[in-house]
């Protein structure tokens, strides 16, 4: 099923997350709807505060964007052998950011039609529970990396526009207003603040 997504301004967007354990109700169904819904909506990730659930879970899908890539551009987004991947983190968190910093436009189903600039560092380790509930410790980087921080991001309560100068931040307040209202309207069902 495909689930509606939250808009920027509604206040869930804004909290840090909670932990869930194996049992949570309906976790498969919740992990599915979103894989639904990242899907319709073609984008990159989802996290689960975006569909109004403040927990600490979020989907990444960096494999769609390799796969459409030209050659010279998988060789500078991705790692040799990286292929990008198709995950569910839950209760992720981060354990060490390094490499060298880099910029590149990031965009969110929740702030739609408004691409940014973000710096970000290009590795990152994490630790996460898989769709399984399976602990894993995984190094990701490039593109792979900026999408999961992204999505953790959200499980914290931050928005990829958090991490833009306050000039470029004054500049897309009047846009950030207008997508709160309903009034920057995206292609797949949102639930703007009311």
């Amino acid at each position: 099923m495909k689930l509606p997504i939250l808009s920027y301004g509604h206040n869930i967007l804004r909290q840090k997350c909670d932990d869930i354990s194996n049992d949570y109700p309906d976790l498969d169904k919740l992990i599915e709807n979103m894989w639904e819904t990242l899907d319709n909506a073609d984008g990159c990730g989802l996290a689960a505060p975006q569909v109004g659930k403040p927990i600490r879970l979020f989907i990444v899908n960096s494999k769609s964007t390799y796969d459409n890539l030209e050659s010279d551009d998988r060789a500078f987004y991705f790692e040799n052998g990286d292929t990008g991947i198709i995950e569910t983190f839950i209760n992720a968190k981060i354990m060490d950011r390094y490499g060298d910093a880099w910029e590149d436009e990031e965009g969110c189903l929740s702030i739609p039609n408004m691409p940014q600039k973000v710096i970000r560092l290009w590795n990152i380790t994490i630790s996460y529970f898989d769709r399984d509930f399976k602990e894993q410790i995984k190094t990701f980087a490039g593109s792979t990396a900026r999408v999961v921080q992204h999505e953790y991001d959200h499980t914290e309560g931050v928005l990829y526009i958090d991490h833009i100068s306050p000039l470029a931040r004054r500049l897309i307040e009047g846009k950030l207003k207008r997508i709160s209202k309903g009034q920057s309207p995206a292609t797949y069902p949102m639930i703007y603040k009311k």
